[in-house]
């Protein structure tokens, strides 16, 4: 019944907005994209084997054709294209955007490959990915543990909704700030296609989730707020998904403050699992705007099964601070420091981490 209100939602939105649209003969073409270089020191407890130095690159084109009836019923679609890691004689690209699309005065319809609503739109603090100082930020990427630092810390908002299977998403329009959102997609995991009949081949099935966001003004004052609710069947043997996400920030003049709390309790563990932590993650940070400089920090606390889902407690502090220079209009780069205090299965692992991050978004 749930997933198909969803359904239904956005498909009556979409009938009901589109009417008899003929569309102008021009299409545009627009490019977008960013790009990072890091470079890091780790310092780590169980470094036997390991570097301490490392480098890593990233580059996303964003490719989105669009148009624009008479009606003013603007559509077209994205593709997000990533060039890949990998070793020099076997590196690729792929995508992890590719959606169609359609706006009017009905809200929004998305359709095809494309995260959940709250990695999208979902509230974590005033520090996001590009800021240094930012739990959003690759610092994890550097940390090497073979059981795993708590499964949450990359999973910031509601539990998956960082997955990036084909689902359909329907946002209403936003009214005094305030804006709606639901999406569903049918199995977790899948990639560009869902013709896959049987429920237990994967961790989840028939996935949805429900988001409300809020943005406004008041005297001087902005605040910005979320709330996400996500579901969904899991294959035999496991937890179903329950996961809720809420966060809020307030700004004013240069200063921004905020935070977040998500709780996914026993999500996917196997069932009757005895000894793990319920997994629930606090963040709270703050950042300050001096010019072309954003001087930020963060305080993230989370627990519950270890990043490998091998059944293993784990319980985090993070500690994160960072300056980021503004160089040029899209052109950034920053310094980071993280303190991982981290137990998994009683042993200790803990990290020193320093990212050097330079950036170019266009």
């Amino acid at each position: 019944m749930k997933r198909s209100l969803v359904i239904g939602c956005a498909a009556v939105a979409l009938s009901a907005g589109c009417g008899t649209a003929s569309a102008q003969a021009k299409f545009d073409i627009l490019l977008g994209g960013d790009a990072y270089f890091q470079g890091a020191y780790v310092d780590q407890d169980n470094d036997t084997g390991l570097r301490q130095t490392e480098f890593a690159n990233r580059f996303r084109l964003n490719i989105t054709p669009t148009a624009k009836a008479d009606n003013g019923l603007e559509y077209g679609a994205r593709l997000r294209l990533r060039a890949s890691g990998g070793t020099a004689n076997n590196r690729s690209t792929d995508s992890d955007r590719a959606f169609i699309f359609v706006n009017g005065g009905f809200g929004t319809v998305q359709a095809g490959v494309i995260n959940g609503l709250s990695d999208e739109y979902g509230i974590i603090g005033p520090n996001v990915e590009g800021i240094e100082g930012s739990p959003d930020a690759q610092f994890l990427n550097y940390y090497v543990n073979a059981n795993g630092a708590p499964y949450v810390l990359g999973s910031l908002r509601t539990l998956e909704s960082g997955d990036a299977s084909t689902k359909i998403v329907y946002l209403t329009p936003s009214f005094a700030g305030f804006q709606v959102g639901a999406a569903y997609t049918p199995v977790y995991g899948s990639s560009n296609t869902d013709v896959n009949r049987r429920k237990n081949t994967t961790a989840y099935h028939d996935m949805a989730e429900v988001q409300a966001t809020y943005k406004s003004e008041f005297g001087g004052f902005g605040v910005e707020a979320s709330a996400a609710y996500q579901f969904a069947k899991a294959a035999s043997g496991l937890e179903d998904l329950s996961s809720v996400h809420v966060g809020a920030n307030v700004s004013y003049a240069n200063f921004k403050v905020g935070g977040s709390y998500a709780f996914s309790g026993d999500s996917g563990y196997a069932t009757g699992t005895r000894g793990v932590d319920d997994q629930q993650l606090w963040i709270v940070g703050a950042n300050y705007t001096l010019g072309p400089v954003i001087l930020a920090a963060t305080y993230t606390d989370a627990k519950g099964i270890d990043g490998n889902f091998a059944g293993l407690n784990s319980r985090a502090h993070v500690w994160q601070a960072g300056v980021t220079y503004t160089v040029a209009p899209g052109l950034t780069t920053g310094l980071e420091y993280s303190y991982l205090d981290n137990k998994v299965g009683g042993v200790n692992n803990d990290a020193n981490i320093v990212l050097w991050d330079t950036r170019f978004a266009f």
